[in-house]
């Protein structure tokens, strides 16, 4: 295949003209023709040096390295058609020339600009007609053939195209010079200002607004300020200026603030001047009365008492239609609204790098900007973290992005990303010729705070104190107080309909609020400056501290699965009461029961690496130091979290505080569930013995109290010590009788636990299928629950499974998602235990290097966290080890050995997970 021109290249892309009618009228030799006209086309390019890269259709596009022979390849081509005996079905082929900067890859093209250009100069003309750019004509001024001249057409705008461009015409005495005017967006009137900057993203958007511009005659986009409306409403207009015979006007209204002025505004805008005797609305009326036209009137929220006057218009003239911009609704009859969202922001979960990008239209327009002033700013893998941290911090709101950008010849994207922790002082210094709403972000926000009544200022101020949202009942209990439940309901709908929240819902259906981070930090600067925040957030932490508590005593009930969503998706709320409490006034008591409450949730979800650092940080508090139920239950907390993280050392140290204190202060329950915190450490490290003592009196101590979950606990703990030593049917008769208890309370996290075990007893004892059963059983009520860690152990148990049925494949993907997850939640232990039964696989696949190596790294994690083997599974390791040894030699083994010992655990990890070493 012939390698495409590459650099600088002209393209000559070619149409027939009204093509779909021809196939129509013509159908039996429709095909003939336009065969006939593919092989002049083709003859004419390839006669010229030039070549065909793509057909679709009936249109050719063609590359060429001059300009003067895509020139004289469209001439004659002209020429050609021109003389064909075409018929009664004439072909008349409609051209354009361009010249840009490409670079070919792969037999196609790279220079999206380039050749969306040539297409949208091809498309201006007419049959017979061909047009060229300035770039090309610049190109051809001292190559031109003596036979052709070029017309000057002058300037045309183009869609997607900010700057009008120079258009010219090729002439010559054998071909037609007379053709109708070029089909631009200049062959409709219109005052569209000219965009200086190109449009980025927004394409589903432009779709939908097109579409519904068709089916409505008022559309009002709303959002925020700086979210994008007038730019997004101005694309949409010069799109559709075909679609408007008499025109498309665009109507400011933000230098006005007095509705009354909002007729004779749209009047000038449309060279409307009043008459004697008439008003200037009479006069617009009759204007309108029969033209197909429509207004753009921008900013209409500082006036929106004008609406019904808008309405009037509409009725008075059927022909036109209006597109608003506005911060809310003009709630008119007939008026659709349309919510103009945030840019796109990229997935900041995965890998960053240009490639995963590629999609964002926040990068993309920080990208541009930054360019637009330093032409040398170049996007790179290890920028693109940054850039996407950045866009995200902004909330994706293209005001806020450009502003951002202006900043790149001072700032690295790195120093810039570390400055917006207070955004609203760091974007500033918009450009000088915006509207000055437009020029800092303070200012567009601050425009429509100033919009609002005193009352509705006050909610927002308040709902700033929320982080990531919030559902209606935080709202009433934080708020509530101060307004009537009605007032309430109707100032956040003032403020939804003026796009300063969002309403969501919740996945059980309930309706959920949010704010803007942009938008929040200078409702909490407000806040602050009107002497309400201490109560505001003191309201705000006692209410989630009553949610905490709520949601701690239903753990063991039949909603564990309901409260952790919730508590979830208040995650971030409870975080900032917890903080807010450590240092407030008179605020210790809070933050200790804050604390204790929300240490069970971060161990079920698996936030054990941040519950460990906030506890360890509220128990060195002075508020912390009293032995007190309060201080028992962090520790033991505490102790929980560093068991699910293998730090057994820390659990027992943990434990053996909150036990003294339990006794101390004659708390039966809590002396229970610390010793059983140190019998499950005491199994981990070996000590069955005791850690049998501690269970059994912990038992014992629930025994008296009656209590049925705690029985279930003590058991599920001595089932697991006889199964450490290898006492199966008494492993089975202790986790049975808790499974029954748990059954019988709803209990579906202990059950998970009991099940579990039960399966592990199953596998030792040979009994696959009740294993896998069992496992399959545990698996889904855990992932249910949220419960990562419990995740993990059904998981890696089910791989263990399958290794036990030698189905090598499903066991290596088993053990890799638990691994993956287990990583994700810190768990170190369990991330050992996988790594040998990952190491087991790799025995079996006849991968011994692969072998010695995870063995070696999964030595070396236990040791550092002073995790012992199970016994059962002791001997069979020793095994493997020795025939790893004779396989590969006591020196190559220990080598190996030391060099999985020395990896990371992330190295190891991503080794294990990859399947071709």
């Amino acid at each position: 295949m012939t390698s495409l021109p590459t650099g600088t290249v002209t393209f000559l892309f070619t149409d027939i003209e009204g093509s779909t009618r021809l196939a129509r009228e013509h159908p039996d030799v429709w095909e003939t023709l336009r065969a006939r006209h593919d092989t002049l086309l083709r003859e004419a390019i390839e006669s010229n040096n030039g070549t065909v890269f793509q057909i679709v259709g009936d249109a050719f596009c063609a590359a060429f390295y001059e300009a003067v022979d895509a020139l004289k390849a469209a001439y004659h081509a002209q020429q050609k058609l021109r003389d064909e005996p075409w018929g009664e079905a004439i072909i008349r082929v409609r051209m354009g020339l361009h010249t840009g900067e490409v670079k070919a890859v792969d037999n196609d093209y790279h220079g999206y600009l380039t050749l969306s250009l040539v297409q949208r100069i091809m498309s201006a003309g007419h049959g017979g007609q061909v047009l060229i750019s300035a770039a090309t004509e610049i190109l051809l001024q001292s190559q031109l053939p003596e036979e052709i001249r070029l017309r000057d057409l002058g300037k045309h705008r183009f869609k997607d195209v900010p700057q009008p461009l120079r258009v010219f015409q090729v002439c010559a005495n054998d071909l037609q010079s007379e053709f109708p005017a070029l089909q631009t967006q200049d062959s409709h009137p219109n005052n569209l200002p000219t965009q200086v900057t190109s449009f980025v993203g927004r394409q589903n958007e432009l779709i939908e607004i097109r579409n519904l511009m068709r089916e409505t005659r008022i559309l009002t986009l709303t959002g925020p300020g700086g979210s994008g409306k007038t730019r997004l409403a101005l694309q949409v207009a010069r799109e559709m200026i075909p679609d408007f015979e008499d025109g498309v006007f665009f109507v400011a209204l933000s230098p006005i603030t007095d509705p009354g002025l909002v007729i004779s505004t749209i009047a000038r805008s449309l060279g409307i001047t009043e008459a004697a005797g008439r008003t200037v609305f009479e006069s617009l009326k009759e204007h309108l009365q029969n033209k197909s036209l429509l207004l753009l009137l921008d900013n209409f929220e500082q006036v929106t008492s004008a609406s019904a006057l808008v309405a009037e218009l509409l009725a008075a003239c059927n022909k036109l239609k209006v597109l608003a911009t506005s911060r809310e609704g003009l709630h008119i009859s007939g008026e659709r609204e349309y919510p103009v969202l945030p840019l796109t922001l990229p997935n900041l979960t995965g890998p960053l790098s240009l490639e995963s990008l590629a999609g964002s239209a926040s990068v993309e327009l920080f990208m541009q900007r930054a360019q637009a002033i330093k032409p040398d700013f170049q996007m790179t893998d290890e920028l693109a973290p940054v850039v996407a941290k950045i866009c995200h911090r902004l909330d994706g709101l293209p005001l806020a992005i450009e502003l951002a950008a202006a900043r790149i010849k001072l700032l690295r994207p790195a120093a810039m990303l570390a400055r917006l922790e207070n955004r609203l002082e760091f974007l500033t210094g918009g450009a000088r010729d915006l509207p000055a709403r437009q020029q800092t972000l303070r200012n567009a926000i601050a425009w429509s705070y100033d919009l609002l009544d005193e009352d509705e200022q006050k909610l927002f101020r308040w709902l700033s104190v929320f982080v990531s949202g919030c559902a209606l009942d935080a709202v009433e209990a934080v708020i509530g107080n101060d307004l009537d439940h009605a007032v309430l309901l109707n100032q956040l709908e003032s403020l939804l309909d003026k796009s300063l929240l969002r309403e969501v819902e919740n996945a059980n259906g309930q309706p959920r609020f949010l704010m803007l981070e942009t938008l929040r930090e200078f409702g909490l600067e407000q806040l602050n400056a009107s002497g309400e925040e201490e109560t505001a957030r003191r309201r705000h932490a006692d209410f989630y501290l009553a949610l905490a508590e709520r949601a701690e005593s239903s753990l063991d009930s039949t909603k564990q699965v309901e409260w952790m969503d919730r508590m979830e998706r208040e995650h971030d709320n409870l975080r900032a009461g917890l903080e807010w409490s450590r240092t407030a006034r008179d605020a210790g008591e809070l933050c200790l029961r804050l604390a204790g409450a929300l240490a069970r949730f971060w161990e079920v979800h698996g936030h054990f690496s941040e519950g460990r650092e906030r506890l360890s940080a509220i128990l060195s508090m002075k508020a912390a130091q009293a032995r007190t139920i309060a201080r028992a239950k962090l520790l033991s907390r505490s102790a929980e979290l560093a068991y699910r993280q293998s730090d057994y050392p820390s659990t027992i140290s943990f434990a053996r505080e909150s036990l003294a204190i339990y006794r101390e202060t004659g708390d039966k329950q809590g002396a229970a569930s610390a010793l059983v915190k140190l019998g499950n450490a005491a199994t981990e490290m070996g000590d069955y013995a005791g850690a049998s003592r501690s269970l059994k009196e912990a038992l014992t101590i629930w025994g008296e109290l009656h209590d049925k979950h705690g029985i279930a606990r003590a058991l599920i703990s001595l089932g697991w010590v006889a199964l450490r030593k290898g006492d199966y049917r008494l492993a089975n008769a202790r986790l049975g009788e808790a499974l029954t208890l748990s059954r019988e309370l709803g209990d579906t996290r202990s059950m998970g636990f009991e099940l579990s075990g039960l399966g592990e007893v199953a596998l030792r004892q040979g009994d696959y299928l009740r294993a896998t059963q069992l496992m399959e059983e545990s698996l889904e009520l855990r992932r249910q629950l949220g419960n990562k860690w419990g995740v993990a152990v059904s998981l890696g148990m089910l791989g263990w499974v399958a290794m036990r049925q030698r189905d090598w494949d499903l066991a290596s993907a088993r053990l890799g998602e638990s691994l993956e997850v287990r990583q994700e939640i810190g768990d170190k232990g369990g991330s050992a235990w996988c790594l040998e039964r990952l190491a087991g696989v790799a025995m079996a696949q006849e991968q011994a290097e692969k072998a010695v190596r995870l063995f070696g790294a999964a030595a070396a994690l236990r040791d550092r966290i002073g995790s012992a083997i199970d016994p059962a599974d002791r001997a069979r390791f020793e095994r493997n080890h020795d025939s790893l040894r004779a396989k590969l030699g006591k020196e190559r083994f220990e080598a190996i050995w030391n060099e999985g010992g020395a990896m990371t655990l992330e190295q190891v990890i991503a080794y294990a997970l990859n399947a071709d070493v």
